[in-house]
């Protein structure tokens, strides 16, 4: 079976993107339930895919977050990676729905988790805010925070790859991907069309879809006054070549083949070694 992709609520998981996506694990209310039936729906994930990934958000409550620590050290487990990304909830949602593309490719455990931390930084995400006052996740000045207080205002926020704000007017742009995107739009306030069409028109983007916005975004963005949207790579032919043409290496401590300096299962990095010092 191939490696389980997982997300901590319903709402995380994306319809698919073609039809070899593969069913996200949904660990629904993992901190309300018993603590031993927990742990048995883990054990039970590992008996039957071999490895997992658990894709959370930052906005996550804690005691979920809590609870998914405590699982995997009580289980022992190198095989269950946690993956806590800087990345608003619908950026997080999208890059869990291309690790189950991935997941139905020749891909290992390792170089699959490994790919979580590539692929972030092809997504570019952002909001369309009522207000910055409590958004303590970007750089905002204080004009824009004095700003938030005008009846009617709204803003143009990039958290990721590059912080930016904005505020909405004639003028207002964000700085968008180089190459070709799709665009996935949450709405939930302020009924605004300047994500759809605008921004969609200035990054010219390839294909947009809608999808309800994920709870954890109000927490996040600090305003349940918001439409979210995260700009992605679609296709799986683009998604596999990316990761493959990384180079691969074998962690020294778990064994399992990875891309980039840490394993994502054992969180283990390459031993340092005294001729790694360059002569002064």
């Amino acid at each position: 079976m191939p490696t389980a992709i997982a997300v901590t609520s319903a709402d995380m998981a994306l319809p698919p993107q073609g039809e070899r996506t593969l069913p996200a694990v949904v660990l629904q209310g993992l901190d309300r339930q018993p603590l031993d039936e927990a742990l048995t729906a883990v054990q039970t994930l590992l008996d039957q895919h071999g490895h997992l990934v658990v894709v959370s958000s930052q906005a996550a409550p804690r005691a979920v977050t809590r609870r998914l620590h405590t699982i995997r050290s009580l289980l022992e487990s190198d095989r269950i990676a946690l993956f806590r990304p800087e990345l608003p909830p619908l950026g997080l949602a999208v890059l869990a729905r291309q690790l189950r593309q991935l997941a139905s490719c020749d891909l290992s455990p390792g170089v699959l988790a490994s790919a979580g931390r590539l692929l972030t930084h092809y997504i570019h995400c952002g909001a369309l805010l009522g207000s910055v006052a409590r958004l303590d996740r970007v750089p905002v000045g204080l004009t824009s925070h004095a700003r938030s207080w005008v009846p009617g205002s709204q803003f143009g926020v990039v958290a990721h790859p590059e912080p930016q704000v904005v505020r909405i007017g004639p003028e207002a742009t964000l700085t968008g991907p180089e190459f070709g995107t799709w665009m996935l739009v949450a709405k939930a306030q302020p009924p605004s069309d300047w994500v759809t069409a605008t921004l969609a028109e200035q990054w010219g983007v390839q294909g947009l879809r809608e999808v309800p916005p994920p709870e954890e975004s109000t927490t996040w963005w600090g305003t349940g006054k918001l439409v979210e949207f995260a700009a992605y790579l679609p296709d799986l032919s683009v998604l596999y070549q990316l990761v493959t043409s990384v180079r691969q290496g074998v962690c020294h401590w778990c064994g399992i083949d990875v891309i980039g300096d840490r394993c994502v299962f054992c969180s283990a990095v390459p031993p340092f070694h005294e001729n790694q010092i360059t002569a002064r």
